[in-house]
């Protein structure tokens, strides 16, 4: 960092600091205040590390990994307000290097993963493949989990970053600006690799939709 670090700025009182002043704060020694980042962060971390590894213990162990990580490299982070997007990139990349290969679960109803086929309304959508409805109806719950290792496995075969994406911005919905800062690339690029995962999605699963 420059030697003209930014000056930690201190919030109004009752406001809530922001991620960059948190950081600034982090900086210049206050321990607590990356307590509060990681407070802040650490269920999304967690989820997204999940998704990309399909078991608990294993997502909290990358977690802890990329919290310290970011802690100590956190004087190389170029702009202090972009710190989520930022440790959700190396949550990403720790979670990938772990594991790579594992099955991911998803619970997000099958029509929201997708997105609307071509020609398709939302409305349209919306009444079609409800596998993760609970009806009461065992042969139904039966037919919803294979379709549970079915969307898995489809989703495994998703090139990386099209994985990347649909994990990050439809299934842990975070904001697309964050998802392409994890990802170092563009908003229109993370809509991208989002438009084509949904479409390979739909293609390795027609026979379910």
């Amino acid at each position: 960092m420059a030697s003209q670090a930014h000056e930690p700025s201190q919030p109004s009182a009752g406001a809530t600091p922001t991620d960059g002043q948190l950081v600034l704060q982090t900086l210049a020694g206050r321990r607590q205040a990356f307590d509060e980042l990681v407070r802040r962060y650490q269920r999304q971390a967690v989820a997204v590390s999940y998704r990309l590894l399909g078991n608990t213990q294993d997502a909290l162990e990358v977690t802890q990994d990329a919290f310290l990580k970011s802690f100590k490299s956190l004087d190389t982070l170029d702009r202090p307000e972009a710190f989520g997007g930022w440790l959700m990139r190396i949550v990403s990349n720790l979670s990938l290097n772990f594991r790579r290969g594992r099955k991911l679960r998803t619970t997000l109803p099958l029509d929201d993963l997708l997105g609307p086929a071509e020609g398709q309304t939302p409305a349209d959508a919306a009444g079609g493949s409800e596998w993760m409805a609970g009806d009461g109806d065992p042969a139904h719950a039966a037919s919803s989990r294979e379709m549970g290792r079915k969307l898995q496995e489809a989703l495994m075969q998703l090139p990386e970053k099209q994985r990347l994406a649909i994990v990050m911005f439809t299934i842990e919905q975070m904001p697309q600006k964050q998802v392409a800062e994890a990802m170092e690339c563009s908003v229109e690029a993370v809509k991208w690799h989002v438009f084509q995962g949904r479409k390979k999605l739909r293609e390795l699963l027609q026979e379910y939709l």
